[in-house]
C-alpha cells in the first residue's frame, strides 16, 4: 500500500487513530498538523483537511507533494440518501460527484470543466479492501468482539438496527445539507446518490490529477433532513471516530 493518508475534515474525526500514534512526528504545512508515524507496521500520514472542497484539495495536494503519500483516504460522517441508508450505517464511495458545480450553459450542470465527466472514481482496489475492512468491523461489533465500539454504544446513540455497509455515489458541495427539502432536490438530480458531504469529491479529483488512488468512507451520522438524532458531536465521538479507527486498524491489517 505503501504510504496511506488518512484524511478527516475535524479533529475529532481522527480522535482515535492519533491516539494510537504517541510517537508521531508534527510537520506544520498550510495551516494544518500533519501527524507522521505508523500504524500496524505501515507509514502513515494522518491531518486534519479542515472542512469544503477548497480545503481537502488544498489538503490533498499537500500530502502529495511535500509528504509523497502513495494512497488517499478520507473517512468522516455524512448525511444519508439513499433509501435503505441509515443512522450509522457506513457508505464506502465508488463514484463521487460535486452536486453544486454548475458552468452551464457552456458546460453540462454537474460536468467538471474540461474534464469531461461530473464524477471521479474511486479506486477499485483500495475501495474493495476499505469495503472488507467495514463489512469486518460491523461483524465484530454485532458478535460482541470490537475493542472499540459495543452494540450497547451504538443503542446509547440511537442506532438500534445493525448496521450495514453500502458502496455507490457520493455527492460533495459546499452546502452543509440539513432540511427535507434540500434532501429531496439532491435526490431527484442524482437518485443513485447515498449519501452527501463536503469533501470527497474534492479530494478525489486531486487524486485523478496525481495519478494515485483514493478511497471514501463515510459514517451516516443523519439523514440529511429536518429529522431529529443524538447529539451530532456527540455521535462523532462515540460513533463515527470509533469506525474510523477500527476500519483504519483492519484496512492496513489486510495490506499485510
Amino acid at each position: 500500500m505503501g504510504r496511506l493518508a488518512i484524511v478527516s475534515a475535524m479533529e475529532s474525526e481522527l480522535r482515535g487513530l492519533l491516539a494510537s500514534l504517541p510517537q508521531a512526528e508534527c510537520v506544520r504545512r498550510a495551516g494544518r498538523e500533519f501527524w507522521v508515524g505508523s500504524l500496524g507496521g505501515h507509514e502513515v500520514v494522518l491531518v486534519r483537511s479542515l472542512i469544503g472542497k477548497v480545503a481537502a484539495a488544498t489538503t490533498a495536494a499537500v500530502l502529495l507533494e511535500h509528504f509523497g503519500v502513495e494512497s488517499l483516504l478520507f473517512t468522516g460522517v455524512a448525511g444519508g440518501l439513499g433509501a435503505d441508508v441509515r443512522i450509522g450505517d457506513i457508505v464506502v464511495a465508488g463514484d463521487l460527484l460535486q452536486h453544486d458545480m454548475d458552468a452551464s450553459p457552456i458546460f453540462p450542470r454537474f460536468e467538471v470543466p474540461l474534464y469531461g465527466t461530473d464524477r471521479f472514481t474511486a479506486d477499485a482496489a483500495l475501495s474493495a479492501r476499505l469495503h472488507a475492512a467495514c463489512e469486518e468491523v460491523l461483524t465484530a461489533i454485532e458478535a460482541g468482539r470490537c475493542e472499540e465500539l459495543s452494540r450497547a454504544q451504538l443503542e446509547d446513540c440511537g442506532v438500534r438496527h445493525a448496521p450495514r455497509v453500502h458502496r455507490g455515489l457520493i455527492l460533495s458541495g459546499d452546502r452543509f445539507v440539513s432540511s427535507a427539502a434540500e434532501a429531496r432536490a439532491l435526490q431527484a438530480d442524482h437518485p443513485a446518490a447515498l449519501a452527501v458531504e463536503m469533501e470527497g469529491a474534492a479530494l478525489a479529483q486531486v487524486a485523478h490529477d496525481f495519478g494515485v488512488p483514493c478511497a471514501v468512507m463515510r459514517t451516516i451520522s443523519d439523514r440529511a433532513d429536518d429529522s431529529a438524532h443524538v447529539d451530532f458531536n456527540r455521535f462523532i465521538a462515540d460513533v463515527a471516530s470509533r469506525y474510523t479507527h477500527a476500519v483504519a486498524m483492519s484496512l492496513l491489517g489486510m495490506a499485510g
